[in-house]
């Protein structure tokens, strides 16, 4: 069997769709920053974990060690343009994006799906990434908003309807 080569690795993750989410952190100096991300997943329910990955060799992976708090936004289906924004890391990425600070210093962008603001408890490398473990802190949900999908290297929408496996 011939080696899988990165090309062939990432088509093929892309037939697995994901949420699109926007993580936010607050760095040394108090400047907001944010980055997209579509790695993020449950982990566990008592205590409330989940985990996401980021590159290992991003400028922002210092601000995501044990102890830093995160912002996760899931992004609505309206949402792509900020998905792509944050997608590229850059200074001053916020200037335009409607959003405001939380109490504890960390950007809150208007409109999104679902927000959880958590800690980072745990990081564990993983290849070309780090494994980020988070405790969830606060949760707030808007169900009647539709979320952002990526799936084959695109953006799509969702039409939820009710699901058999809610009943």
């Amino acid at each position: 069997m011939t080696p899988l080569n990165s090309h062939e690795l990432r088509k093929g993750f892309s037939s697995f769709a994901t949420g699109v989410t926007v993580i936010t952190c607050i760095d040394m100096d108090g400047i907001i920053a944010g980055v997209t991300i579509n790695s993020f997943n449950t982990v566990s329910l008592e205590p409330p974990l989940i985990l996401w990955s980021l590159t290992k060799n991003s400028r922002l992976m210092p601000l995501f060690t044990v102890g830093h708090k995160q912002l996760i936004h899931v992004l609505d289906r309206s949402q792509e343009k900020l998905a792509v924004r944050f997608a590229k890391i850059k200074h001053e990425q916020f200037i335009g994006v409607e959003h405001h600070l939380t109490l504890n210093g960390l950007a809150k962008i208007s409109g999104c799906v679902a927000y959880f603001e958590c800690e980072t408890v745990a990081v564990h490398p993983g290849g070309d990434h780090n494994i980020i473990v988070a405790k969830v802190l606060s949760l707030e949900d808007h169900p009647d908003r539709e979320p952002l999908i990526f799936a084959r290297s695109k953006f799509v929408g969702l039409n939820l309807t009710e699901s058999s496996l809610s009943q």
